[in-house]
């Protein structure tokens, strides 16, 4: 490896070519990052005192990836997001001094659009692609040709090269732009010039170090690098334009930038069954490599699985499925923004596709899903615990008897992942604060197009609240509620009952509620399901907003069903565990300091959820979920607290934890830690939260 400070402009005037490897993410920089290099040169070139301003690195290999003549290009390894930018700035630099006469260009002298476009954008003694300084990658290359050369643009142009360029063009065009300052900071621009010797360098190495100035690499982005790069060219060419490219086209730039990271993360818990943390993805795709090879795999084989299982992604989160019925399913998933079930629908798509899972039976599943998330939305039961739920789901599911196993399944889920029942829907849906839900647009468009043949789509209305949000109502809206009006208005405001869709919002306003019904677009007049009935109505009052609320929550339980039973499959379960010990059999607990200090705790723990229980035994206090996390010994001058977590998990600063593997003890787990009342009990709360959370794995 040789390093050096170098001019910008001078690396790209003595480098031939340089080439971004196919293997390298697309063009990413967007117009924030261009706005601030555009103002750092600007500065730069105001400030005479200012002799340099550094940019970051550009890491390239010298000779290819073997033994190459001379002549052929550098391969950038790190750094395309700057090169990019600053050719596009240059590019536009050009075009706009294209149109000053040449009595004029004294002030940027040596920058004339004819030195800007031999020195650093093309070598005007090649031909083809030889001809450009800069290649990009294969998404982005006919655009920046394009650009450069002044050209049309491709049918499918890159919208970021394009768009950046377009940008520069447009501020250095404007008036009162001073373009000699611009070429003086562009003069000043400094990078540190990485050259590497592929005979003693390791790129990939190299590659997953730098990650400096400019955008961080994605996860994505380092797996790709880490598949490709090591390959000869001849092959990374085959690999990436059979299987890497097509996955790109199927995600389109702006959902490969955002979700693919999120992709690779739901197929590795597929395919491995460990949910990998979000910031180790790409740790987690190394190993599950090493097994693959183990195994006897290629890389050419993990590619096509991990290219099988996007297009089954894209299918299911992306709203690529072509089958109506299918499609519709999928997008009531995205629509309640269920990201956590998708390693379940992953599974299941692969079964479908392999013809083990039915279409019907696929669309079965996908329903029961949908109910269960929606269900525990509703209901307000947190969802910390759904990560574990759907990556381990289909281990207890019989491919013999799908639909009736994963009914049962259902079913058994108990504490706080159970399937939320027909009376808590209805209860939560009746009473709580609906307009304020995050689902709403999603719970109201199915209410209004549940039996219908053709949907409606709610995107042409808004929501109205039939009994106004304004607190001070008319005396006719006064009369109509009766004389706990206050009451009634603050109950029952938000709640479904209460709330419908119009195209008449602006219209209606605070209206008495006979005038909404019998005006023009009235509630007499209205084609929307929600409406039925509010035509024939006399007044509007707590009876009738109960009426409808029970009326809609009817429906919503055959929109959002709870499985039945299944004949003939089993629904596994445990009894709850009974205890018949109180706190009166813990003596120690009569002591009034260490009784407040147990109140104090047991109020913070039972806090952190509501699912959390207590259950008093004969030697401890149990705090559970599903599993216990931390049980309390209570001692006479302090609590002796046992979190059920690994030791080494638990990161604990100032060493208050002990750890207890292996000796014996009352409780669950392996950490102790002693409560006492100089213990900083906010502290050991969080301590006690880790293990919480490592039990419902959030």
């Amino acid at each position: 490896m040789k390093a050096s400070e170098t001019p910008l402009l001078k690396l790209l005037e003595q480098g031939n070519q340089f080439v971004i490897p196919i293997y390298q993410r697309a063009y990413s920089w967007s117009a924030a990052e261009c706005d601030q290099l555009m103002a750092d040169i600007e500065r730069a070139g105001g400030d005479d005192e200012l002799k340099s301003h550094f940019i970051g690195s550009i890491v390239h290999v010298e000779k290819g990836l073997s033994n190459l003549t001379t002549q052929e290009p550098n391969l950038v390894i790190d750094g395309q997001q700057r090169m990019t930018t600053v050719t596009l700035l240059i590019t536009a630099l050009a075009r706009v001094l294209d149109g000053y006469p040449e009595e004029e260009r004294e002030p940027w002298k040596g920058f004339s659009p004819k030195k800007l476009r031999k020195r650093y954008l093309v070598n005007d003694d090649e031909d083809g692609e030889e001809y450009f300084k800069l290649l990009l990658s294969e998404k982005d290359k006919d655009t920046l040709k394009a650009v450069v050369g002044d050209t049309p643009l491709p049918s499918e142009p890159s919208e970021r090269v394009h768009e950046n360029f377009e940008r520069f063009l447009k501020h250095l065009g404007k008036p009162g732009t001073d373009l000699a300052a611009v070429c003086r900071g562009l003069a000043k621009l400094v990078v540190v010039d990485i050259r590497l010797d592929r005979t003693h360098d390791n790129p990939q190495l190299i590659f997953e170090s730098m990650n400096s100035t400019g955008l961080r690499l994605t996860q994505a982005d380092l797996i790709r690098n880490f598949v490709l790069m090591g390959l000869k060219p001849k092959v990374q060419e085959l690999l990436y334009t059979t299987y890497w490219r097509p996955m790109e086209k199927d995600f389109g730039q702006a959902a490969y930038e955002k979700q693919f990271d999120d992709f690779v993360r739901h197929y590795l818990t597929v395919v491995t069954g460990e949910i990998p943390r979000i910031g180790d993805v790409y740790g987690a795709f190394k190993a599950y490599w090493r097994r693959h090879s183990d195994n006897g795999g290629t890389i050419e084989s993990l590619i096509k699985e991990l290219r099988s299982y996007a297009s089954r992604y894209c299918a299911v989160a992306l709203g690529h499925e072509q089958d109506k019925e299918l499609a519709a399913a999928f997008r009531d998933l995205r629509e309640i923004k269920a990201d956590v079930v998708y390693p379940l629908l992953l599974e299941l798509y692969t079964d479908y596709q392999d013809e083990v899972l039915s279409r019907s039976e696929l669309i079965s599943i996908v329903g029961m899903v949908t109910s269960y998330i929606f269900r525990r939305a509703v209901c307000r039961i947190p969802t910390n615990s759904l990560n574990r739920t759907f990556s381990t789901f289909t281990k207890a599911i019989d491919k013999e008897r799908y639909v009736p196993s994963v009914q049962a399944h259902f079913l058994s889920l108990k504490s706080y992942r159970a399937f939320p029942t027909d009376k808590q829907f209805i209860d939560e849906l009746t009473s709580g604060n609906m307009y304020n839900f995050q689902r709403r647009s999603y719970l109201l468009r199915r209410l209004e197009n549940f039996g219908r043949k053709e949907a409606v789509s709610i995107e042409d209305y808004t929501i109205e609240h039939i009994m106004p949000q304004n607190e001070n109502l008319s005396q006719e809206w006064r009369e109509a509620l009766g004389k706990d009006w206050g009451q009634v208005h603050a109950h029952y405001l938000h709640t479904l009952g209460n709330l419908t869709l119009t195209g008449y919002n602006s219209e209606y306003g605070d209206l008495p509620f006979a005038r909404k019904r019998d005006m023009r677009g009235g509630f007499r007049e209205s084609p929307l399901r929600l409406n039925q009935g509010l035509g024939t109505l006399d007044t509007w009052n707590e009876e009738e907003i109960v009426r409808r609320a029970e009326r809609l929550a009817a429906w919503a339980v055959k929109i959002w069903p709870r499985p039945v039973p299944p004949e003939g499959v089993a629904v596994p379960g445990r009894p709850k565990p009974e205890s018949s010990y109180t706190i009166k059999d813990h003596p120690n607990l009569s002591r009034p300091a260490t009784r407040a200090l147990f109140e104090k705790f047991r109020g913070d723990v039972l806090a952190l959820d509501e699912a959390v229980s207590e259950t008093f035994l004969k030697n401890y206090v149990a705090y559970k979920t599903e599993t216990n996390f931390v049980d309390v010994i209570p001692q006479t001058e302090r609590l002796k607290l046992v979190l059920n977590m690994p030791f080494e998990a638990l990161h604990d600063k100032r060493g208050l934890a002990v750890d207890v593997t292996g000796k014996g003890k009352w409780g669950n787990g392996n950490v102790q830690i002693d409560l006492n009342e100089q213990s900083d009990l906010n502290y050991v709360m969080g301590l006690v939260r880790q293990a919480y959370e490592y039990q419902v794995g959030a």
